[in-house]
C-alpha cells in the first residue's frame, strides 16, 4: 500500500500500516518466500511437505509470492495474475494433513526468522498463516491404534 502519510515512519510502531509494510514490502516478502522454500527444499523436518510439491518450485514460489501480497495487504498481484485465490480448491488435487499444516506453518516461521522478521511480527502472523493453513487440510489423518 502506498499511503503518503506513512511513507516516514516505521512500519513496525504504526498499527495503520500493513503486514506487507510490516515485512518490509516487495523484497523482503519476497526474501522470505525464497527462504521458505529453500528451506522445505533442504531440510529434512520439512520432507512430507516437500513430497507435497512437484520437482519444481518455481512456479510455487512466484504463486506463494503473488498471494501473500495480497493477502498480507499489497498489491493484489495473484488477483492481477491469475484471479481469485479459491484456496482450498487450488489445493484439493494436493494430499494436505496435519503434517503438512504444521511443517508449512513451522517453516514460514523459520523463514521469517531468518530473514530477521522481528519477533512481535511473527507472533502476529503465525496464528493466521495456521488459520490459512488448517483451511487446506484434506486428507483424513491415520489414527494410532
Amino acid at each position: 500500500m502506498n499511503d503518503p502519510e506513512h511513507s516516514n515512519k516505521d512500519a513496525s510502531q504504526d498499527p495503520q500500516t500493513t503486514p506487507y509494510e510490516q515485512l518490509g514490502g516487495a523484497s523482503s516478502l519476497k526474501a522470505i518466500t525464497d527462504e521458505f522454500y529453500a528451506l522445505m527444499d533442504t531440510k529434512p523436518n520439512y520432507k512430507e511437505l516437500r513430497a507435497v510439491h512437484g520437482p519444481d518450485l518455481g512456479r510455487a514460489r512466484e504463486r506463494l509470492f503473488w498471494f501473500l501480497s495480497g493477502w498480507l495487504g499489497g498489491p493484489a498481484l495473484y488477483v492481477e495474475k491469475v484471479g481469485s485465490p479459491m484456496l482450498r480448491a487450488r489445493h484439493l488435487p494436493f494430499p494436505i494433513g496435519e503434517i503438512e499444516r504444521d511443517q508449512w506453518v513451522t517453516c514460514m516461521v523459520e523463514a521469517m526468522t531468518r530473514q530477521s522478521v522481528d519477533e512481535a511480527t511473527r507472533d502476529r502472523l503465525a496464528p493466521h498463516f495456521y488459520k490459512t493453513a488448517d483451511w487446506m487440510r484434506n486428507k483424513a489423518e491415520d489414527s494410532a491404534p
